[in-house]
């Protein structure tokens, strides 16, 4: 093959790939259009398939795909930094390496917003409810902080009284979870859940030093949960990775469709979990205004939950990591670089969602 035509090929890969990504520039400009022809068509056909493709098999196909994609191109960049060192990669040969990480990076690129990513510019689950207001004040922070205050303590003695307070194996908790759904579904159809595949993390152990409870792979449409954490903890996390699964890429928009999956079942065990996790959210943004006011309202928490929080602090604290920082930081970048402005603190957004909705339906 002469060095025109491989030439001519470079060429035409690029201009074509160059293409796409301007094509999914431009198409994910418009919120609707990304609703109605990705999120509601293709994607939704997409994400089944692949989760029928992968759903039934015991193990998490992603964990494995992304840890041998890690062992590989640690492997390459080994290789290739021996030979740089060495001086044996120059030139022509420096510059093809260069070439191929670049079209590597545009693939994946073009892959993940292909698979799922563009879900992070649909017009989402507010437009869906009709949430249009989305500002608060000190007094609407408190008032949601009160009825989570009480509904985490209602459910907890509910577990209590009714002796269900023990917690499930993964594969009831990810059942029950998909039933969370099914119920939520009948109410609001856009949230139905079909052909499940719910998963525990393989990397569990690694999560709780650097940081993550669970996480959705878009290139295999399975959803992992990380079943080392409290088990208190586990079906809102359950809830937040499915919402992923079925579309709601943000992560304040997963934290409310979770939510909503959440208190819509008749699941009590998922009811607590999702209002205890939403009680500290709130609870926390409280402190920014009111510090005095967000410390009496620990203090009113039951015992039993009380215990409960503190052994999630102890949990965190036990699995302090030095590369969380970073890891918080690097994702922090990616959540902002996906129409999340606030990076990390997008999670607490879930708060200016549920006051809207508390404001419109009355109730939470």
């Amino acid at each position: 093959m002469s060095m025109n035509t491989i030439l001519s090929r470079k060429k035409n890969l690029w201009i074509t790939v160059l293409f796409l990504v301007i094509f999914l520039k431009i198409f994910s400009l418009s919120p609707e259009r990304v609703e109605v022809f990705y999120t509601s068509g293709f994607y939704n056909v997409f994400s089944k398939m692949l989760r029928f493709l992968f759903g039934w098999i015991p193990f998490s196909i992603g964990d494995i795909l992304y840890f041998t994609v890690v062992c590989w191109l640690l492997w390459k960049l080994s290789k290739n930094l021996r030979l740089l060192f060495k001086k044996q990669l120059r030139g022509k040969q420096l510059f093809q390496k260069v070439y191929q990480v670049l079209i590597g990076l545009i693939f994946i690129y073009l892959i993940f917003n292909i698979f799922w990513g563009l879900n992070y510019n649909r017009k989402g689950i507010a437009s869906q409810l009709g949430l249009s207001e989305m500002t608060y004040d000190t007094s609407d922070l408190k008032t949601l902080q009160n009825i989570l205050l009480q509904k985490v303590n209602a459910s907890k003695l509910s577990l209590i009284h009714n002796k269900k307070a023990i917690y499930p194996g993964n594969k009831e908790l990810f059942e029950r979870a998909e039933n969370c759904y099914n119920e939520t579904g009948k109410i609001y159809p856009f949230l139905q859940y079909k052909v499940p595949s719910v998963k525990s993390s393989l990397f569990g152990w690694a999560g709780n030093y650097l940081g993550f409870t669970g996480y959705y792979n878009p290139f295999t449409g399975e959803a992992q949960v990380n079943t080392t954490v409290p088990k208190f903890l586990q079906p809102y996390i359950t809830t937040h990775e499915i919402a992923h699964q079925i579309g709601y890429a943000k992560e304040n928009e997963a934290n409310f469709v979770g939510y909503m999956a959440a208190v819509n079942s008749d699941d009590t065990l998922f009811h607590y979990s999702c209002y205890l996790d939403l009680f500290m959210y709130a609870n926390r943004e409280v402190y920014y205004f009111d510090s005095a006011y967000s410390i009496q309202s620990m203090k009113l928490l039951l015992p039993p939950v009380k215990k409960d929080i503190v052994e999630w602090r102890q949990f965190n604290l036990a699995h302090v990591g030095f590369m969380e920082p970073a890891i918080n930081w690097m994702y922090g970048k990616y959540l902002k670089m996906n129409e999340q402005p606030k990076g990390i603190r997008s999670y607490n957004e879930v708060i200016s969602m549920l006051i809207a909705y508390y404001k419109k339906y009355g109730n939470i």
